[in-house]
């Protein structure tokens, strides 16, 4: 579909004003996120935004901590320190 300015939009995607949008933000976010339907954000007609859910990369219990396990190499001791004691100027 085409709005009135020329611009593509999918068909059926719901638009809103950014002055309402602005009001109900964190329902119009979790709307998206329960729904999986994005949303066009209009300002005097005009498209701005699009608000689209996340695709879910990883199980929600790996979401935050543990996100990176397994990705990473051990190159060398890692409790050493990174320099002998005389090259750093805070102990000089």
């Amino acid at each position: 579909m085409v709005d009135d300015h020329g611009t593509l939009l999918p068909v059926g995607e719901e638009r809103m004003a950014i002055s309402r949008f602005k009001a109900t933000c964190l329902a119009v976010l979790e709307r998206v996120r329960r729904t999986r339907q994005p949303l066009t954000v209009t300002k005097r007609g005009n498209p701005i935004a699009r608000v689209v859910p996340i695709e879910p990369s990883l199980p929600a219990d790996r979401a935050t901590f543990g996100a990176l396990a397994g990705r990473g190499r051990e190159l060398g001791d890692i409790v050493a320190p990174a320099g002998e004691p005389q090259e750093w100027d805070s102990l000089r």
